[in-house]
């Protein structure tokens, strides 16, 4: 509490800063309470409640984020008297969404929307880009958060739905279910269920200017439609200016990126706003990373980066596929993945699809084993749905096999056959039928048992009582973008087999889907993830999907599944101050079979690094808090230890003064010191560093030593050597005694904001990198001479550095530095590894990243040398 201020003076106080913060910005709030004359103490003690608190939102660990230096967040979370954010809550609450999840969606959206830049302001165009997983509540997301946008004085919402009228469409109906209809008077639609958008009559000003309400367009990426909102918006005048607008692109990677027509034409929408935010919502964000962040017409996130969480109950592709073990994960805690995928055998393939363009105009499909299963199964498991009573009240089946919508037409009467015969077996109680479904439904229940999902088995006398009624409901829809023929949620519970192609592979839901037959091969990532509409929630059939397709396929998707985590693991160790979408460039594992993207949206793709080649990393963080004396000698130990050992298995070399060098130390001393050394968990790639003794980057060693590198070290300790004063000393044991070097931390604007967790920023320099190669130039050296060198005189060995740290360690006329201040009386203990870069391949995994290369380049840090001068 302020000096002399009561809580219930500042409480008051930021209730009226509050109030204001509704129509005005943070800044302007201030200045009306300035107005107010409000004493100043009040006022600083209002502004460091709000600032705490927007810290506090910014840094939640939920969803895990990354975003643009300098970034004022502003908003604090919903308040009472908000209209738009409750009625989501009720909504959810009708859906039986659950509370966990409703208070995740409300944790995240208040995240993403304090990311965004306060409606008041007077200009900012912000780009952003939300994670998520296929089928997982993207929408009910950004649902959330155009209410709380709303709520906060956004007037102007536009939401980019796909390219087909199918989820354009199922996207109106959601929201305004959600948003609309519970506030009419706080809403008007400019575009409705049946009609995407069409220019409003008579003059655009003065629609503008009549329209108190918040305004919805839900819009396809289609060239034609966007022409005319684009010519629209162009006379909106000074009205238009004053609008605050939140464009939300669902399905951000199709259309959006790399495309002639429609990318153009998005960013010229964007530009007739001088107030506008811009957030891209996909689950396969492969395009979005690989676009190149330099050329400021296209979307690159350089703003923020959201990764959402996968939420409970949900059913996704390591769920169901299974993957990889990644480097320092626990194998016990690896995702298997279900038994609920069923083969389709080759031979079965060419009667399900053609093989050629060519071929498909004389292609009749053939019901085949698989297919005449998974459609009995889809009646099975939808009787068993009916006996459970609960949960979703459709029940869906997928047909995915081609996209010629010639041979979606002829599945129609093979199916309406298979329903035929079905019907008459039942009828007539057909033994051999009966015994089938009775044989199929024990072997699929004992391979999926419904307990372990926490349903309640059904036995199959009470599956046969709602069969006949379930195959007579059942309808055969034929969905591409030319039938006239749709899945209708909308009216009524809906039984149907879908057959289809473009229009049921992204965004669009197949409400109660659980059973797919799905045999459409794809060569790239993110259109293959997109056709997977199985992924999901089952409330009440959890145990029930079952997904028909070839060996391959499955082992595609359990790469993909791979490729996910690896990419949400990039992008959730990055979530460190100073490093920004800017700066970073997340890592997408390649296939030999399959491209990540298409290749007209990789063209400023790189190959990026497999693991550490030509590489430097090295301690930035420190804990120098109280309770870090235990967590700093522990460190401090784990040098010594080194040092002991490498002075016994190594070679004692030539060094310069104040320093220490030995070389060829085995790597198990590496490893063994990487095991006990604890970097801080606010380093960049700390999951890597310090799990599961050395986590990613022991792994990565081992496995450059048995590909023959890395076998054998050098180990070098740098002390003092510029400072000739008195300067405490160190002794690491073995012999070696040094002065220690001096690494202040960065400052604070205000020194309250201080966690005790120090940043040096920097910690050696390219003359310590070059400890062990003879190079007299090494200050004046760029990083890839330096690379080029070791690869010349060092090109299997490594470089371990350890950095005695006077605790203390007072800056010396260094601006934005003060004093290190760690609570030991001993050292504290940086450390440095430099990774040669290897003649042949890193390692058996390639990656793809976005070119940074024309955005940044990062000067060496020479202040810290000045750090060591008197």
């Amino acid at each position: 509490m302020a000096e002399g201020l009561s809580d219930k003076q500042i409480e008051g106080a930021y209730k009226v800063f509050l109030k204001h913060c509704e129509s005005s910005s943070p800044a302007d709030a201030v200045k009306e309470l300035e107005t107010m004359m409000v004493p100043a103490p009040l006022i600083k003690a209002v502004r460091e409640r709000h600032e705490a608190e927007t810290i506090r939102i910014r840094n939640l660990d939920q969803p895990p984020s990354v975003w643009r230096d300098g970034r004022v967040t502003w908003y604090t979370g919903p308040k009472d008297a908000d209209r738009n954010w409750p009625a989501v809550v009720k909504s959810l609450q009708v859906k039986n969404f659950g509370a966990d999840n409703i208070a995740s969606v409300d944790e995240a959206s208040t995240k993403i929307l304090s990311l965004l830049d306060h409606p008041k302001q007077d200009e900012f165009r912000t780009r952003g880009l939300v994670v998520g997983f296929v089928q997982s509540g993207k929408t009910t997301n950004f649902t959330a958060v155009m209410s709380k946008a709303a709520d906060r004085g956004y007037k102007l919402f536009i939401v980019l739905s796909g390219i087909h009228n199918t989820l354009r469409r199922q996207t109106q109906i959601r929201l305004a279910g959600d948003l609309v209809h519970a506030n009419p008077d706080l809403w008007h639609e400019v575009t409705t269920e049946t009609s995407d958008f069409r220019p409003p009559g008579g003059n655009p000003q003065a629609f503008f200017a009549a329209k108190d309400q918040h305004m919805l367009l839900v819009v396809k990426k289609n060239a034609a439609v966007l022409r005319k909102l684009r010519d629209w918006l162009a006379k909106g005048g000074d009205y238009l200016a004053r609008t605050p607008t939140l464009i939300i692109d669902d399905e951000a990677d199709q259309s959006t990126v790399a495309t002639a027509k429609i990318n153009p034409l998005l960013y010229e929408v964007m530009s007739k706003f001088p107030k506008v935010g811009y957030i891209g919502y996909t689950a396969t964000p492969f395009a979005n990373l690989l676009i190149n962040p330099a050329d400021k017409t296209d979307f690159y996130p350089r703003d923020f980066i959201v990764n959402l969480p996968q939420p409970t109950d949900y059913q996704g592709t390591e769920i169901l596929f299974g993957r990889e073990l990644l480097p320092g994960e626990d194998p016990a805690e690896l995702p298997g993945g279900y038994d609920m995928v069923r083969a389709v055998p080759d031979d079965e393939v060419d009667d399900l699809k053609p093989r050629t363009k060519k071929e498909a105009a004389d292609f009749y499909p053939g019901v085949t084993h698989s297919l005449r299963r998974s459609v009995e199964w889809f009646w099975l498991a939808t009787a068993a749905r009916k006996v459970r009573g609960g949960g979703n009240k459709h029940s869906t089946m997928l047909i995915h096999t081609t996209t010629d919508t010639t041979v979606h037409e002829r599945f129609k009467d093979p199916l309406l056959s298979l329903k035929g015969r079905m019907l008459t077996g039942l009828t007539s109680q057909d033994p051999e039928l009966i015994d089938r479904l009775r044989t199929t439904w024990a072997k699929e229940t004992a391979r999926v048992p419904a307990a372990d999902f926490g349903e309640t088995p059904v036995a199959f006398a009470d599956v046969l009582t709602q069969l006949p009624g379930v195959v007579k409901a059942t309808k055969v829809v034929i969905d591409n973008y030319r039938s006239t023929d749709r899945l209708d949620y909308e009216s009524g519970p809906v039984t149907a087999i879908a057959v289809g192609g473009n229009t049921l592979s992204r965004g669009l839901t197949l409400e109660g889907l659980v059973s797919s037959l799905f045999v459409r091969a794809v060569s790239a990532y993110d259109t293959l993830l997109q056709m997977g509409r199985w992924f999901g929630y089952r409330n009440h059939y959890a145990d029930l999907p079952r997904i028909w397709m070839t060996d391959e396929l499955m082992e595609w998707f359990s790469h993909l599944a791979t490729v996910e985590a690896e990419m949400r693991q990039d992008i959730n160790r990055y979530m460190n101050p100073g490093v920004t979408p800017m700066n970073f460039a997340v890592r997408l594992r390649t296939h030999p079979k399959m491209s990540i993207t298409a290749k007209a949206k990789m063209t400023s793709a790189v190959q990026a690094t497999a693991a550490y080649g030509g590489q430097l990393v090295e301690s930035r963080f420190f804990d120098v808090s109280e309770t870090g004396t235990p967590w700093l000698a522990a460190n401090a130990s784990a040098a010594r230890a080194l040092v002991a050992q490498a002075a016994k298995d190594g070679t004692a070399a030539p060094s310069r003064d104040e320093t220490a060098l030995f070389t060829e130390v085995p790597h198990q001393a590496v490893l063994d010191f990487l095991a006990s050394y604890s970097f801080h968990e606010r380093s960049t790639d700390y999951d890597e560093l310090s799990s599961n003794g050395g986590g990613r980057l022991a792994e990565y060693i081992r496995r450059r030593v048995r590909a023959g590198a890395l076998g054998r070290w050098s180990v070098g300790v740098i002390g003092n050597s510029r400072d000739k004063a008195d300067t405490k000393r160190c002794d690491l044991g073995s012999g070696i005694d040094v002065r220690m070097v001096r690494r202040s931390r960065l400052s604070y604007d205000d020194d309250t904001d201080f966690d005790g967790v120090a940043d040096i920023k920097t910690l050696s320099s390219r003359r310590d990198e070059a400890l062990d190669l003879d190079a007299t130039n090494a200050s004046t050296m760029s990083r890839k001479d330096l690379v080029t060198l070791r690869k010349e005189k060092r090109p299997t060995e490594g470089l371990l550095l350890l950095y005695p740290i006077e605790p203390e360690s007072e800056p010396k006329n260094t601006k934005g530095r003060v004093p290190l201040a760690a609570p030991t009386d001993d050292v504290v203990m940086g450390v440095a590894l430099v990774f040669p870069e290897p003649r042949d391949k890193d390692s058996d995994v390639e990656y793809m990243s976005a070119d940074l290369s024309k955005v940044v380049v990062e000067e060496e840090d020479t202040s810290i040398l000045d750090q060591d001068d008197e």
